[in-house]
């Protein structure tokens, strides 16, 4: 499925309160909640097993392993990234995870080998909800509280936003996407914020998952386009495990 933008839909953008509205409306939409009962994801309900195929017989011989390599990653990280493979909760899929305390990502191909890793920019706002309406809600209204990236299991969706511009969806009805970072507004300083060694400054947008050009167009489009994939947003309010039903495993 492709998922195209429509400005009427989504009012809400992935910057800070200094751009302006038509600027806004024009690079398309962010993920951010609105006032109201906040609630998880829609797409947390995973599927505790996919061990068996159609008619009950091992779907494969042996469970898979997420890869990490020499590439460092939270214990969280790790933890999902080696129950989605093991289980086969990715169903066949990519998998794409996002540490937001970390404020990294990590890329797996459907086998579980690493394509890459790389710093993120995420929604300024510390919180794992997001809330039903908010690409509805015009940018002047949105609060400093209410940007935050939500934690959950969502299935990947290509599609465009309002200029035009090729994004991955991460939840189209939250307004939530992945895609390059926006380096419009100076004083933001997206690109210096991506290339720090720290994560503390890597919370700048209003819910939307920013990536280096680079990294977005020649390892997370393609693979998403080519094999589809299933996107884990770590929690930072509470267990991941816990969040995602996962199990430990021993380490790799």
């Amino acid at each position: 499925m492709h998922r195209t933008f429509h400005a009427s839909a989504h009012a809400v953008l992935c910057g800070l309160p200094l751009c302006l509205a038509a600027w806004a409306l024009a690079w398309g939409p962010a993920g951010e909640p609105q006032p109201g009962a906040p609630r998880v994801a829609t797409a947390l309900a995973a599927p505790q097993s996919h061990a068996l195929a159609v008619g009950g017989t091992p779907a494969r011989s042996l469970p898979r392993r997420a890869q990490f390599g020499r590439e460092t990653a939270s214990a969280d990280a790790r933890l999902i990234a080696r129950w989605v493979f093991h289980s086969g909760d990715h169903e066949e899929r990519a998998v794409v995870v996002v540490d937001k305390r970390q404020a990294k990502v990590y890329v797996f191909d459907p086998d579980g080998t690493l394509r890459g890793a790389t710093p993120a920019l995420l929604g300024s706002a510390v919180g794992d909800h997001t809330v039903p309406g908010i690409g509805d809600k015009p940018i002047a209204q949105v609060l400093p509280a209410e940007r935050t990236t939500p934690a959950g299991r969502f299935i990947a969706e290509p599609g465009t936003n309002a200029n035009g511009e090729d994004v991955v969806w991460v939840d189209y009805d939250a307004a939530v996407s992945m895609h390059r970072v926006r380096a419009n507004v100076k004083a933001e300083r997206r690109l210096e914020r991506l290339a720090s060694s720290t994560a503390a400054d890597n919370r700048i947008s209003f819910g939307c998952i920013n990536l280096p050009v680079s990294f977005y167009e020649k390892v997370l489009s393609p693979l998403v386009r080519g094999t589809g994939a299933v996107v884990y947003v770590l929690p930072e309010t509470q267990p991941a495990a816990a969040l995602f039903g996962a199990y430990d495993l021993p380490a790799q």
